[in-house]
């Protein structure tokens, strides 16, 4: 028997039985639907990871002010001034490895308004080093210089959804814009973002459309802050080449416990032991979910064996007509592998529609990004084929030792 006559007279016999058919091909369905849209959604979120930890900057350390409770604060604050600009310059002295460390605060804004409009936004103070630390794209103008910093300039430079609301469609550049008391000139509007504000390992990054930059010696000399609030809210410490980030992190960590008196006041972010541990946590995720995909795959093989072995009964007479007629026991294989091989295939096929499926509608209602791959279908339908000739083994190899005298005796 040909493989192309056992397809077709496969197809004939499922045809036949198109409700049974379907039921046992359940099992394939789902199981393959589950490992593409698992490895999706993995994919996806690690591709978000990526994203996020580009935005931080894989060979930066990120030193973060806490916070806490009023009278926790008050108490802490008698022996800590919080992360400040002491802390930056003693970076820069005592730490080797370290290529730029530049002080980010932040404003609590009560007031964002311009002639155009008003709007909501997180105001921050930051160096004009800060493009070299953190990738920033301009859709207009540029970002604060070296000048306007050194001479507390009232300038400022806009995330995309700030100009929008602020200025609509009407020019930005050149224009006011007044935060909280003070009447800042916007020099620059970044470009938008594919990533919103998220996070990854309980490490929070906001989005910069919604975000205002100012020189950081303006923030801290013509804002108001609360006395018992950190002076900054972050340190950004770019490593040198070749420097090891744990090393430094750990030098960073000594330095600091001695100048805060041993409050911990602070935290340390590593963007590349973070990159590790999503890898990690994303490995432990397609595992279980692995597990979870592969139980479903075999209860449909044990299906797809259970109805194979029933259509030996059925077929027994057939079968003993087969053989008194001449044919050989590898046809009679091959006609079972064949039928047992195109239900697991089918189903495989339609798991693939199933798990891409899930995958645009995991993307569209709960807003995370799923990665759809060749790989993943290949994987999926590869698994279902093989488990469908393993499934299909026991009842072929039943079938073809038959034996003809009996078979056709067989009601």
């Amino acid at each position: 028997m040909r493989v192309s006559e056992a397809f077709r007279s496969a197809i004939d016999n499922l045809s036949a039985h198109k409700l049974r058919s379907s039921l046992t091909m359940l099992g394939m369905m789902f199981g393959v639907g589950a490992v593409i849209a698992m490895l999706s959604i993995g994919a996806g979120a690690e591709r978000r990871a990526l994203a996020i930890i580009d935005k931080l900057g894989l060979r930066n350390v990120v030193v973060r002010a806490k916070e806490f409770e009023e009278e926790e604060q008050r108490e802490i604050r008698k022996k800590s001034i919080g992360v400040s600009l002491r802390d930056v310059e003693a970076i820069r002295e005592a730490v080797p490895g370290t290529d730029l460390v530049l002080p980010r605060l932040q404003i609590e804004p009560y007031k964002i308004i311009s002639a155009h409009g008003k709007a909501t936004a997180k105001v921050f103070g930051v160096s004009h080093q800060q493009p070299e630390l953190v990738r920033m794209g301009f859709s207009e103008g540029r970002f604060i210089d070296a000048r306007e910093e050194l001479t507390h300039a009232q300038v400022c430079v806009l995330g995309a959804g700030v100009r929008r609301e602020l200025f609509g469609f009407a020019p930005a550049l050149g224009k006011e814009v007044k935060i909280n008391d003070v009447w800042c000139e916007v020099i620059g509007v970044l470009a938008p973002e594919s990533v919103g504000a998220t996070s990854v390992q309980g490490v929070s990054v906001g989005s910069t459309a919604s975000e205002i930059y100012l020189p950081v010696t303006t923030a801290l000399r013509k804002f108001e802050q609360s006395p018992l609030r950190s002076p900054l809210q972050e340190i950004l410490v770019q490593l040198a080449p070749g420097a090891n980030a744990r090393e430094t992190s750990a030098s960073i960590q000594a330095l600091l416990s001695r100048l805060h008196g041993g409050q911990a006041d602070y935290e340390l972010v590593v963007p590349e032991a973070l990159l590790e541990q999503s890898r990690e946590t994303q490995r432990l995720f397609n595992v279980v979910m692995g597990c979870i995909a592969g139980i479903s795959l075999l209860v449909g093989g044990i299906g797809i064996m259970n109805i194979m072995l029933a259509s030996v009964l059925e077929l027994t007479r057939e079968i003993g007509v087969r053989r008194a007629v001449g044919a050989r026991r590898s046809d009679i294989r091959i006609q079972f592998l064949v039928t047992s091989f195109t239900l697991s295939l089918l189903g495989g096929l339609a798991g693939v529609a199933i798990g891409v499926a899930i995958a645009q509608v995991v993307a569209v209602y709960a807003k995370w990004p799923t990665v759809v791959t060749l790989a993943s279908i290949l994987l999926a339908t590869g698994v279902s084929m093989a488990v469908g000739l393993i499934s299909g083994l026991v009842p072929a190899i039943r079938a073809s030792n038959l034996d003809p005298i009996e078979a056709l005796r067989y009601e």
